[in-house]
């Protein structure tokens, strides 16, 4: 059978972001897959040289730092066929217009949810523990260990995980939990289909429900305008004493200033990979509290590990080139509900 001709393919995205993602194996299967050109790989589509490859070019594989592509970008690029992302969100740069050209669109959230889901994994077991906010407890305390229990119960039995969002991750998170038989699971989201996440071992529930049998509370709804403040006092004091709020989405979900009084009086815990803004400003006070850790958003891929990702864009190539359909599509209307 004869090869499908190799599509004329452009990379857009940062140079930083270029050379961590694509490595020598990287570089040779794009090869492989692709007709290339000079450049390789740009950050801005309006120079002379980009304008020419994009005029050219079928595929895109884009990635973080990726401009805009907007209806000047497409009207110049006439043979755009697809838009591989080798990253998660596609919403900075894919808008309608990409849409109304009818370009296909992929991403390569899931090689990304991994990573996040075993952090995640392990902020809910260190919660049960106390693990992080004893650490901190004894650098006060010292050689007197009567203060373990000031933080709550440690035991994990019994305990009760609320899921908010059945996202790629959320959906991961909750496959660790109930197969490992770790927690008692409930799962908020309007959206997610109860029958599925039964299937999953958990239950679904609404916000209202779930909050005061919360012993963690697990943030994984996307960033929309909707989800902004999701967790607010309200939501906050509706949560059991002790209880830790873990969030590995994104920071507006939560009421950082709401976050910061509930967890000042000691009254709840949290763990943080986001924050609002991000980072937080240096006075801050969750920096210093002793029941909150605050980790530099590194719950996702960083450095070589996005090369998975970068490889997940390349079988979106090899299956675009080979006519066989996308393993992960984004369309329109996910935009309106995706991270």
């Amino acid at each position: 059978m004869t090869q499908p001709p190799a599509p004329e393919t452009l990379l857009v995205m940062g140079q930083p972001t270029f050379a961590t993602q694509f490595g020598p194996a990287e570089l040779g299967r794009l090869r492989q897959l692709a007709t290339l050109g000079e450049p390789l790989v740009t950050e801005e589509l309006t120079s002379p040289a980009s304008l020419a490859r994009l005029a050219r070019a079928e595929v895109l594989i884009t990635s973080w730092g990726c401009p805009p592509l907007t209806g000047e970008v497409l009207a110049a690029a006439p043979r755009l066929r697809a838009v591989l992302h080798a990253a998660g969100s596609v919403r900075p740069h894919v808008g309608p217009a990409v849409f109304d050209r009818d370009v296909l669109v992929t991403t390569a959230a899931e090689a990304n949810a991994e990573p996040v889901s075993h952090y995640t994994l392990a902020a809910v077991l260190w919660a049960f523990k106390k693990v992080p906010f004893l650490a901190n407890d004894a650098r006060a305390h010292r050689a007197d260990w009567s203060y373990r229990e000031r933080r709550g119960e440690l035991s994990g039995v019994d305990r009760t995980v609320v899921l908010v969002g059945y996202s790629r991750i959320g959906a991961r998170v909750c496959a660790l939990l109930t197969e490992l038989g770790l927690a008692r699971v409930l799962v908020v989201d309007p959206i997610a289909d109860p029958a599925e996440i039964a299937a999953a071992g958990a239950q679904p529930a609404t916000l209202a429900e779930a909050l005061p049998q919360a012993h963690v509370l697990s943030l994984h709804a996307p960033e929309l305008p909707a989800t902004r403040h999701l967790i607010g006092a309200a939501e906050l004091a509706a949560l059991p004493a002790h209880a830790t709020v873990i969030n590995t989405a994104r920071g507006s979900l939560l009421d950082t200033d709401a976050l910061a009084h509930a967890c000042a009086d000691g009254r709840l815990q949290a763990i943080l990979d986001v924050t609002d803004p991000e980072p937080l400003p240096a006075d801050s006070p969750l920096y210093d509290l002793p029941n909150v850790l605050v980790t530099p958003h590194i719950a996702g891929s960083l450095d070589t590990e996005t090369r998975r990702m970068a490889q997940a864009a390349l079988d979106e190539l090899e299956r675009y080139r080979a006519g066989r359909p996308p393993i992960d599509p984004v369309s329109r209307g996910d935009l309106a509900v995706r991270a």
